[in-house]
């Protein structure tokens, strides 16, 4: 027999299902919207505490679908708009990027396949994420178009989740796509929504904006960019506390390895194996999943260093 929590969610994805083959009705649309909010506040929380990445892997694609099913229904809805954003860039970066670069040096045309994909599924995030903020702040899009830092100047600290997951996605997109000119012209709106979501609230999860920054830094270049990156780093730990291995994996891809530093890479990917996925409930699912890269990246260092 499935464990209880299953079987719950079960019955809902079957309720919702049911809602949205009745005829168009007050008391069908304010059922969505409930079943819509219901969505948003669990799917996260409960994904994230698993402790199978490959269940999830299997069950997200229909929650993702279910989701965008009822915001067929209910269009506006900002809170379902923020859990399908954040759902479709977990997904892609945990289960679609990850196997295209585990599979790269085995199948290189299958490696790019999967980052073709994606990339759609980090645009469709994006385009959730921007809607939300266009229901929360109406002419966004435009203003963003016309003038990003000015776009995001009215944001408040509520609007932190939707600015981090649509810069996510955003920034994920382009770093999948080098060779679109177009898509690369929109880093400036991606880094205004950062900037002003670190503004606004920079400890906010556990430290996420300064993880997504340690990559980033070293990404957009500079002569500082190294210490940029560090200082995010750091930063990140401090907020996290030390639980996540993210940051610690992130590092050491943007820096050691960049500059050939192989000790502190083993010591960083060792260190990010180290943090007990249990101890931190709300973080184990991204804790296994930046693990199972640590230990990947680890296995690959007689490739990936000149002298490991």
């Amino acid at each position: 027999m499935p464990p209880r929590h299953h079987r719950s969610r079960s019955r809902f994805a079957l309720l919702a299902l049911a809602l949205l083959a009745l005829p168009g009705c007050s008391v069908r649309q304010y059922t969505v919207r409930h079943l819509g909010n219901a969505l948003a506040g669990s799917a996260g929380g409960t994904f994230a505490r698993d402790d199978d990445p490959e269940l999830i892997r299997a069950a997200a694609p229909f929650s993702l679908k279910l989701m965008e099913s009822l915001l067929a229904e209910d269009p506006a809805n900002d809170r379902l708009l923020l859990a399908t954003a954040s759902g479709f860039t977990q997904y892609a970066y945990a289960f679609v990027q990850e196997e295209a670069d585990e599979l790269e040096p085995s199948d290189f045309a299958a490696a790019q396949a999967l980052r073709i994909r994606a990339k759609r599924l980090y645009l469709r995030a994006r385009d959730y994420g921007t809607r939300g903020l266009e229901v929360r702040h109406p002419g966004f899009n435009a203003a963003l178009a016309a003038n990003p830092a000015q776009a995001v100047a009215p944001m408040a600290a509520d609007d932190v989740p939707l600015l981090y997951w649509t810069a996510a996605a955003w920034g994920a997109a382009i770093a999948q796509a080098k060779d679109d000119p177009a898509l690369i012209g929109d880093l400036p709106k991606v880094e205004a929504m950062i900037e002003r979501a670190v503004a606004l609230n920079e400890a906010w999860d556990d430290g996420a904006l300064h993880t997504f920054l340690i990559s980033y830094d070293m990404a957009r270049g500079g002569p500082d960019a190294a210490a940029r990156s560090r200082q995010e780093f750091d930063r990140a730990v401090a907020l996290s506390g030390g639980r996540l291995a993210a940051p610690y994996v992130n590092y050491a891809e943007a820096v050691p390895l960049q500059q050939q530093q192989s000790a502190e890479f083993r010591r960083l990917l060792e260190q990010a194996l180290a943090i007990n996925p249990d101890a931190y409930l709300p973080a184990r699912l991204a804790n296994l999943v930046a693990q199972r890269r640590a230990r990947w990246l680890l296995g690959r260092m007689d490739e990936l260093f000149l002298n490991p």
